[in-house]
């Protein structure tokens, strides 16, 4: 039997935990029953694993004027919509095609701005060119309002289109630090903390910073800083302030990948639900956060349910980086459900028809994938066969000096010379035992290290529990995750 309010629990499963709060901080409900719903959405909200059904028996009129006060007191505070407000009229602007209620509105924004706004830039540049409008009409009093208004704001504006070419001089040096290991990039991370907590700076570059500070924590593996930037943040939204649905599904996102690196994966997979409840231009790439999760928590079946969701984007998205860190993953998730057959098949039929994406992207993900398959087939041959043909080890030496660096692929290959007599025991023992000794060192990867000797372990029992018995006791646990 169909649900009465059916459409209502569908609106409201999209609605997100800082969305609820901030409409509860702002609502001025006289009717008890309309506030104890909202409290309800709230409660269905924080809890995202149980769900708490309305009372069918309430006038409908009720939910839907609810729902209808919730959409308009959300868009009235979104950023995004005023930013695609603003485009709108920028264009009618240009082609002198501005309707004489929309110009009230723009005149209204003028007056009522508050700096900084999350957009500032860009609506400055809408006030700048509606002079222009003006001006050449004789409409002097309403120029004289817009041409103030950029006399004003000139300084905030020319200061934040410098912070914004500033801040793309220090992404280079990250993002060529994070994809390539080509550059330094911790000299930009005190400048950008500056830029994240400067409250007279527009929003837009704020976040920007954000962004560039998470980044260079995963350059150096460093992530204690990004605690209080993360809670500051979650303030913010929780006031209603620099909020787009767009922004919060990115927030949670960025929280997944946080708690994660602290070994928190329930808080992770929480925040991973969450950055999913909408589709948006990144989805793909907060499902298979979301998915890698869930693997580390051995919910393999939740993993491949949540991979094959999201297949369909994965066939449209013309972005390679996540395409192919989608179908790494994918296989990944097959993999752990034992349908090893089933990835070997995808894995070289993407691999004939995305070589060279593969390769500019993110080889790296891909054949960790798909010689785990293998290895779970015990295709050694195969698995030799594919590392030599592309020429992984050779690729792997340029990976070595990364923080997050594992020696995956050049174990992989040892296990498989080891097991086809191409090595002998002794020489398989020392190249796992050079690798383990950096333990010391890189504590932080030790957990990813057990794993990948826990994997290992079925194909090469005897030289595993020889490690595990040459290491102290401290070690041995960190080895035995």
């Amino acid at each position: 039997m169909r649900n009465k309010l059916q459409k209502f629990n569908e609106f409201t499963d999209s609605l997100l935990p800082h969305e609820t709060a901030y409409l509860l901080s702002v609502q001025q409900f006289e009717d008890e029953k309309r506030l104890e719903i909202l409290q309800e959405i709230d409660h269905n909200c924080q809890h995202i694993f149980q769900f708490t059904p309305f009372d069918e028996k309430v006038d409908k009129r009720k939910f839907s004027n609810l729902k209808t006060w919730i959409t308009e007191r959300l868009n009235a505070v979104d950023v995004d919509a005023h930013f695609e407000w603003m485009s709108g009229l920028e264009q009618k602007i240009m082609a002198d095609s501005i309707l004489p209620e929309e110009e009230k509105q723009l005149l209204r924004a003028i007056r009522q701005y508050e700096h900084p706004g999350f957009y500032f830039v860009k609506f400055f540049e809408l006030v700048q060119n509606y002079r222009h409008f003006l001006l050449i009409r004789l409409r002097y009093a309403d120029h004289e309002l817009a041409n103030q208004f950029v006399k004003k704001y000139d300084p905030a504006y020319q200061h934040s289109r410098a912070i914004n070419e500033k801040l793309h001089q220090a992404t280079v040096d990250i993002v060529n630090q994070y994809a390539s290991d080509s550059a330094e990039s911790i000299q930009w991370e005190r400048w950008l903390s500056d830029v994240f907590f400067d409250e007279q700076l527009d929003g837009h570059n704020r976040y920007l910073a954000l962004v560039r500070l998470i980044f260079i924590g995963f350059n150096y593996r460093n992530f204690e800083p990004l605690l209080e930037k993360f809670d500051y943040l979650d303030t913010l939204f929780r006031q209603g302030r620099y909020y787009s649905k767009r922004l919060l599904l990115n927030y949670y996102s960025n929280r997944l990948l946080l708690h994660s690196k602290f070994q928190e994966f329930d808080k992770a997979a929480y925040y991973g639900y969450l950055s999913i409840r909408s589709k948006n231009h990144d989805y793909l790439f907060y499902a298979t956060n979301l998915a890698a999760v869930l693997l580390r928590q051995d919910k393999k079946e939740e993993a491949l349910r949540i991979m094959r969701e999201a297949y369909p984007e994965m066939k449209v998205t013309q972005n390679f980086h996540n395409k192919v860190g989608f179908v790494a993953f994918f296989i990944k998730c097959l993999n752990k459900n034992e349908r090893f057959k089933n990835a070997e098949n995808y894995a070289s039929s993407f691999l004939r028809a995305y070589k060279k994406e593969i390769f500019e992207y993110r080889w790296h993900i891909f054949f960790t994938a798909y010689l785990e398959t293998l290895l779970g087939m015990k295709d050694y041959k195969k698995m030799i066969r594919l590392i030599r043909q592309n020429r992984l080890l050779e690729l792997e030496k340029k990976y070595k000096s990364r923080a997050n660096y594992l020696p995956t692929l050049l174990w992989y290959n040892a296990v498989a010379e080891y097991k086809e007599l191409m090595l002998e025991e002794e020489s398989l023992f020392q190249l796992l035992s050079e690798h383990i000794n950096t333990l010391r060192d890189h504590p932080d990867r030790a957990p990813q290290v057990a794993d990948l000797l826990q994997e290992l372990k079925v194909h090469i029992p005897k030289v595993v529990n020889r490690l595990l018995d040459h290491y102290s006791h401290k070690e041995k646990l960190l080895l035995m995750g």
